[in-house]
């Protein structure tokens, strides 16, 4: 028998476990968000206008010296609506403060917004063009921070929240930083 007689068959048998190999590592429920460069780095500088009071501009510096959870959302987005309760509920626990983060929103829109379905925020910035959001990386809505008390950021979640996640990896983290102090 000649080697070459093989050959095909050995190609397709390749293929075939990289097929394999592909479907496998596609089991991974979160296999589309990107992991983020910047855990466990310092998060990037801002300075962003208050919703509620444009006139005002709030910076990371004026948030550090104690944890906070960075909720990016826009009065567009339909995930966010999914993912308010879970906010809200979060929120009322007052662990942590709770930023939203109101990404490339109409103001008019976003009070709007929060006027219909509560405002768990303990402040929302308001990022209208969207500049500060590439520093941190951030390309959709919903996704969530949580930042220590040093502006660090030690935890992201891309997509809507649940009350697992909250439970099953937020809380983790955040009872570690706080053990940490």
């Amino acid at each position: 028998m000649k080697p070459g007689r093989w050959l095909p068959l050995a190609v397709f048998f390749a293929l075939a476990l990289l097929l394999a190999s592909g479907v496998w590592m596609s089991r991974k429920p979160n296999r589309d968000a990107l992991p983020s460069p910047l855990i466990n780095k310092p998060a990037p500088a801002f300075a962003l206008p208050v919703l509620h009071e444009p006139t005002r501009t709030v910076t990371l510096d004026e948030l550090k010296g104690q944890p906070f959870l960075m909720n990016v959302w826009g009065s567009w987005c339909v995930e966010c609506r999914v993912e308010h309760p879970v906010i809200t509920r979060f929120a009322e626990t007052k662990r942590v403060r709770v930023v939203g983060y109101n990404w490339k929103d109409e103001p008019a829109d976003a009070l709007r917004w929060l006027e219909q379905f509560n405002n768990p925020y303990w402040l929302v910035i308001a990022d209208v063009e969207g500049r500060a959001a590439i520093d941190w990386g951030i390309y959709g809505a919903p996704e969530t921070f949580l930042v220590d008390a040093r502006g660090v950021i030690r935890w992201k979640h891309v997509g809507t929240l649940t009350d697992a996640i909250v439970a099953n990896e937020l809380m983790p983290v955040l009872e570690r930083i706080e053990a940490a102090r």
